[in-house]
């Protein structure tokens, strides 16, 4: 099968019964499950483009840049819609990562609105009465998962920075939604009917999510959120203030810390005192080409970058993406990249990295490993040895990454882009409900086990510090200009998509969607996950054959993501879920 048949492989109906219960025994999460998708071409504009999860939000975005908005402007209206109509993802109660290109300077900045550990909470947060690891959804459903929320401020701090519209009128669209309710789509009803058992233990979740009968909220259902709209009318009127101060925040705490049998350690005087931090982006070169991300509490720029470095060093455009030899060479550099993440990357606020993760030099040096006919054997997949510079060496640990986030990409008419993961962690968070949106889970991204033989874990829970991340948000520069911009949800699984969906467009020359519905292949601990119902399942056979163990299950990405070319802009959605790509 050709490489332009691959790409295109995900319009045809995806099968997807058999392989459900695979993931589900082999990650014991919700399900996100695939949609099945119809044949999808590149969108193409010429000026400015909102690519985004759900189609209410897109069209909220572009109408926003259509009204002289930036791309800042657009992101308030696009987060605040998916927070209404893909609540389960993202929203008000969780937190994201914005790599931002200023058009007028020619620079590439990051904003981190990560979640925050409460002051109060210990290493010790996810350990039972007898010092073992919780189970996840222990840990997970109830007030002891959730951090500080962070999208709200982050929204504020990027429009003071480069908005150009009223903070307040960029409310209005998904406060009108919110007041008029939406159409329950056929995702939306599918996940909550596979969250039974979660979603419905918890009262203010059963009644916004489920129908007098108990029933999973129907497809097509009409649903308001009342209650959504009035907290997104606060802070319109009264700024971010009004979220992380008075009434809002006194819902969020009581909500965290007056669960009945789990409850959790926030405070209002963590609310009161969050701040979205501003980083240097993570920056690594790959063909000619600059991959920009973010950097710590992300391991999403460094990872990327890491297997990219790798990979670098072999022809993978001559192999093509039909050759099993490119993904024994991408998958290899993926588990070796980590290693390294589980090893040294965390908050480096609390922990010191080594300085060397994408030195070229030690990224050859790892590349040499892959020179070889077969599978890595899973023993010599170990952290290597960085240029170290006062590192201090941590181990790696337990922390059970969920996969329910959603990520966007604005360009606005100036130039300038927002490319954005946002998340609440698993599908539906914590399950907690306050002040109309639903509450993270994103504590569980630390790892559970605090330390091992007495030496302390890198990504363990301490006071104030923010969980090692997956996400991926990311804008690829050639000579200085914008190329592309893209990123996914997917939990750990965000690194391979993204990293793959990169090689697609820069060794394989696919456009933007082509790139993003070609079949998935990832390996990140050692087993070959296939993805179900695509050509992926048809290297089976050969990567057995090369001594992986090989898994065909469901890997249902959310990437989306706008190449810059001499036709001008050309947008690609995800069609393993409901976005759209929408420009003028």
């Amino acid at each position: 099968m050709t490489g332009w048949r691959w790409a295109l492989a995900l319009g045809l109906p995806l099968a997807l019964a058999a392989p459900a219960a695979a993931q589900q025994a082999a990650d014991a999460v919700a399900p996100e499950m695939a949609t099945g998708s119809s044949e999808r071409t590149v969108t193409r504009a010429s000026r400015q483009m909102v690519a985004a999860a759900n189609p209410l939000a897109a069209e909220a975005g572009l109408d926003v840049l259509r009204r002289g908005g930036s791309a800042a402007d657009a992101l308030v209206a696009v987060q605040t819609v998916l927070g209404l109509v893909e609540p389960q993802s993202s929203g008000l109660g969780g937190g994201g990562f914005l790599v931002w290109y200023d058009a007028e300077s020619g620079e590439i900045t990051t904003f981190d609105g990560r979640e925050t550990a409460p002051a109060a909470a210990t290493p010790a947060l996810f350990l039972d009465e007898k010092g073992e690891p919780l189970a996840f959804f222990d840990a997970v459903i109830g007030g002891r998962s959730v951090g500080t929320p962070g999208v709200v401020r982050l929204m504020e701090t990027v429009h003071a920075r480069y908005g150009r519209l009223d903070w307040a009128e960029l409310f209005q669209p998904a406060i009108a939604r919110a007041e008029e309710g939406f159409a329950v789509s056929p995702r939306l009803h599918r996940l909550i009917a596979n969250d039974r058992g979660k979603l419905d233990t918890q009262p203010a979740a059963r009644a916004y999510f489920y129908d007098a009968a108990g029933e999973p909220l129907a497809e097509g259902a009409r649903l308001a959120n009342p209650d959504y709209a009035a907290t997104l009318r606060a802070i319109a009127e009264g700024g971010a203030d009004a979220f992380y101060t008075g009434e809002i925040a006194g819902k969020i705490v009581a909500a965290v810390r007056d669960h009945p049998t789990n409850p959790g350690l926030l405070s209002l005087e963590d609310l009161a005192a969050y701040e979205v931090k501003e980083r240097p982006a993570v920056c690594a070169p790959y063909r000619g080409y600059e991959v920009c991300g973010m950097g710590p509490p992300s391991s999403g720029g460094l990872t990327v970058g890491q297997i990219l470095g790798m990979v670098s060093h072999f022809d993978l455009a001559t192999l093509g993406p039909d050759d099993p030899e490119s993904w024994r060479i991408i998958g290899d550099a993926t588990r070796l990249a980590f290693a390294d993440r589980g090893l040294y990357m965390a908050d480096s606020d609390f922990v010191s990295m080594p300085q060397g993760l994408l030195d070229q030099a030690y990224l050859a040096d790892r590349a040499r490993l892959l020179r070889r006919p077969d599978a890595l054997e899973q023993k010599a997949v170990t952290a290597g040895t960085p240029p170290w510079d006062k590192a201090e060496l941590r181990l790696p640990g337990l922390e059970p990454e969920r996969r329910s986030t959603s990520h966007f990409v604005i360009v606005d008419a100036e130039g300038n882009i927002a490319s954005m993961t946002a998340s609440i962690e698993n599908g539906f968070g914590s399950r907690q409900m306050a002040a109309g949106f639903l509450l993270n889970n994103q504590l569980t991204d630390f790892s559970f086990l605090p330390e091992s033989d007495g030496q302390a874990v890198a990504n363990r829970v301490e006071a104030g510090k923010r969980p090692r991340s997956s996400m991926a948000p990311t804008i690829i520069l050639e000579e200085g200009r914008p190329a592309f911009a893209l990123g996914s949800p997917g939990g750990s699984n965000i690194i391979p998509y993204v990293a793959n969906t990169i090689i697609a467009l820069i060794d394989w020359r696919m456009d933007m969607q082509q790139a993003i519905s070609l079949a998935h292949l990832t390996n990140r601990f050692g087993t070959y996950d296939l993805e179900a119902g695509t050509p992926a399942e048809e290297l089976a056979d050969e990567l057995e054959a090369m001594g992986y163990t090989v898994r065909v299950t469901d890997l249902t990405s959310g990437l989306h993501g706008v190449a810059f070319t001499p036709r001008g802009l050309e947008g690609g959605a995800d069609p393993r879920r409901e976005g759209v790509a929408v420009g003028d």
